[in-house]
């Protein structure tokens, strides 16, 4: 069976994650969408949150999990008899951090294969910062995260009254 990790922050988790979801579901048995902890970044939701949200996100791909990993990432590749790191490149800003990490992956774990995958177009814009930034500010983030993500970060930041000039 060829697996294949995507690993991320999730913070939240966008529409850009789930096509590439999508698209690597096409392309492997398996797909672990995989939660790194990452409590250094701080984020808004916690692991577990982070999880539930994926969950939800990808209940209709029957060959897509959820799981949360700490610690080296081509360790929990290993773990899973993974094939292949999944990674989203939306500009060339990316790029060198991304083949950095690839590369790095590659020396600790030569067996790891990395695969870049572009979004649609629609999504090249889309991070899960901007999304935050948006939400923090009162701005309308239906089109960017599933709905019941888009729910959550309305309960996690509460309603944004605007500045009166």
């Amino acid at each position: 069976m060829r697996t294949a990790i995507y690993p991320g922050s999730f913070d939240p988790f966008t529409n850009g994650h789930l096509d590439l979801v999508h698209r690597a579901a096409k392309l492997f048995d398996h797909v672990i969408v995989a939660v790194a902890k990452s409590e250094g970044k701080g984020p808004l939701f916690s692991l577990d949150e982070r999880l539930a949200l994926i969950r939800q996100s990808i209940q209709g791909e029957p060959n897509v999990t959820a799981d949360a990993f700490d610690g080296l990432l081509v360790n929990y590749v290993d773990q899973q008899e993974g094939q292949a790191v999944i990674r989203g490149l939306r500009a060339v800003s990316d790029f060198e951090f991304e083949f950095q990490m690839a590369l790095m992956n590659r020396k600790l774990n030569e067996r790891v294969e990395t695969i870049f995958m572009m979004p649609k177009d629609t999504y090249t814009f889309l991070s899960s910062r901007i999304v935050k930034e948006i939400a923090r500010l009162g701005g309308d983030v239906s089109a960017f995260v599933p709905s019941h993500v888009g729910v959550a970060l309305r309960e996690k930041l509460g309603p944004i009254a605007p500045k009166s000039s």
